[in-house]
This record gives structure tokens, C-alpha cells and sequence, in this order.
């Protein structure tokens, strides 16, 4: 199977930026490939929405709320994404997570697919 760890979480001033990562890793095999890996965040109360976006060809999505102060990228070769986040708002306070829609791993000899995958969340906190 496959497992999502977060970093880079914590408090900051409005105005401040955070940079998040999201590693993957192989619990029974190594990866070899993670097709779309994505940013989502939930307050509570409040549904899960997504934040960003990303595929193995590095084509990027983002909600509207964040276009032009955070930026998502990857490194396929490590497994991990990574959520540039500046222009920091109190509203963006929230439980970050990281998601991957489908990820090929080695069993043995074979390749499986895990899908679904989400990590455990860091939590971002935005106030004076």
C-alpha cells in the first residue's frame, strides 16, 4: 500500500506565507507512478473543498479563492507535492490534506493500484 505524510504546517500572521509538503511512500513496494495529487482543507463545520491540484504532467487546477497567492508543485521523482502558500488570510485557517487519486506501486514482481489515498492533515492557523 501506499501512505500520504504532511509537513509544514503551523501559525503565521495574516500576510505571512507556509510552505506544505505531502510525501508518498510504498509500505509494501516501492511507487512508480501517482497520477493527480491534490491540496483540500476543511474548517469545522464545513465540507472539504479543494484548494489545488496537480497531475504527473504538472498541469495545475486551483480554487478561485487562492489564485495568485498559493502555488502548487511537485517532484515526481521524490513522490511529493508541496503547497507555496503567501498572502496568508485569517479565512484560510483550516486543516490542510493532501489526496491522490491513484497511485502505482510494486507488490513483488506486479504493479497495484491504491486509490484514494489521503494523508492525516496539518493544520494551519492564521491570526495575529
Amino acid at each position: 500500500q501506499v501512505q500520504l505524510v504532511e509537513s509544514g504546517g503551523g501559525a503565521v500572521q495574516p500576510g505571512g506565507s507556509l510552505r506544505l509538503s505531502c510525501a508518498a511512500s510504498g509500505i509494501s513496494g516501492r511507487i512508480f507512478s501517482i497520477d493527480v495529487m491534490s491540496w483540500y482543507r476543511q474548517t469545522p463545520g464545513n465540507e472539504r473543498e479543494l484548494v489545488a491540484s496537480i497531475n504527473g504532467e504538472a498541469v495545475k487546477n486551483y480554487a478561485d479563492f487562492v489564485k495568485g497567492r498559493f502555488t502548487i508543485s511537485r517532484d515526481n521523482a521524490k513522490h511529493t507535492i508541496y503547497l507555496h502558500m503567501n498572502n496568508l488570510k485569517r479565512e484560510d485557517t483550516a486543516i490542510y490534506s493532501c489526496h491522490a487519486n491513484n497511485a502505482l506501486y510494486y507488490s513483488g514482481d506486479f504493479l497495484r493500484n491504491a486509490y484514494d489515498l489521503w494523508g492525516q492533515g496539518t493544520q494551519v492557523t492564521v491570526s495575529t
